[in-house]
């Protein structure tokens, strides 16, 4: 398999990649033949996923485009991925010129592309670390350099914590995040669930087998699960719903059904 230029050399191009298959499914061009190859084996299980990632980053923009209409103007996007349109510096630094965005990722196409992205925006910077070691993440020099952690920070958990098993403790490297941040900061969450989603679960088990059969496991947790990442925050209305019921710019009946397919929500720590 033929490495592309922008592929650092680091990386196993023959193991396929949860963060390239987003980009896939999103009609980006950083991905390899493995991670489609992954992404087609989903899709014949699943195949509104692109319409769910499409959703969930449409959320992305308005939950971005609230936290710059509430002041806050620090943006801290654990689980980043590829860059697309539409990004979060685009949306943030497009709404007030000079907000301040750190990007996280540990996969190192993301990063790469990122930091190329990036070029000469001295606004955002992008780090490689894991939501798994949030110590690592707030101490890193791209956090240092940006954001003022005594004043509210936007922490974006977009499409993360279902890669996160629970012996992982998703629950605790969020709360430990939580309590870093200043009061008033937002946590800007999504999560997938077997709930919503227009197929029988059997079906649908198909797609999450694929991910776990490449060793990244998609947990597909309840609503009562995915409200516990809410603890000490206050949550902003309508609460944790369906990807389109948030605070929508156009009417909810219009979109697919799988856009409802999990949950998201902005909650504001106390």
């Amino acid at each position: 398999m033929e490495r592309p230029a922008w592929a650092p050399r680091s990386i196993d191009i023959s193991v396929p990649s949860v963060s390239r298959m987003y980009d896939f499914y999103l009609g980006g061009s950083h991905n390899f033949e493995v991670d489609r190859q992954a992404a087609r084996r989903a899709l014949e299980f699943m195949p509104g996923l692109p319409k769910i990632m499409q959703a969930n980053r449409a959320f992305m923009r308005r939950a971005v485009r609230f936290a710059v209409e509430e002041g806050i103007t620090q943006f801290l996007d654990i689980g980043s991925g590829i860059p697309t349109f539409g990004n979060v510096h685009e949306v943030a630094q497009g709404a007030h010129p000079g907000a301040r965005v750190v990007y996280v990722d540990h996969d190192p196409v993301a990063v790469a592309h990122s930091q190329a992205v990036l070029e000469g925006n001295d606004d955002a910077d992008v780090a490689a670390a894991d939501l798994r070691k949030p110590a690592e993440i707030l101490s890193s020099p791209q956090v240092e350099r940006l954001l003022d952690l005594n004043r509210p920070v936007t922490l974006l958990l977009v499409a993360i914590l279902h890669f996160v098993e629970d012996a992982d403790d998703p629950y605790g490297a969020v709360a430990e995040l939580r309590d870093a941040l200043a009061p008033g900061s937002l946590l800007v969450l999504t999560h997938a669930s077997y709930e919503g989603i227009p197929l029988p679960q059997g079906r649908a088990e198909g797609a999450v087998d694929v991910y776990r059969n490449i060793r990244n496991p998609l947990i597909m947790r309840s609503r009562d699960e995915i409200a516990r990442f809410f603890e000490g925050y206050d949550m902003v209305e309508p609460g944790l719903v369906p990807m389109p019921m948030w605070r929508p710019d156009t009417a909810p009946e219009d979109e697919d059904p799988y856009a409802f397919s999990g949950f998201v929500g902005v909650g504001r720590a106390a």
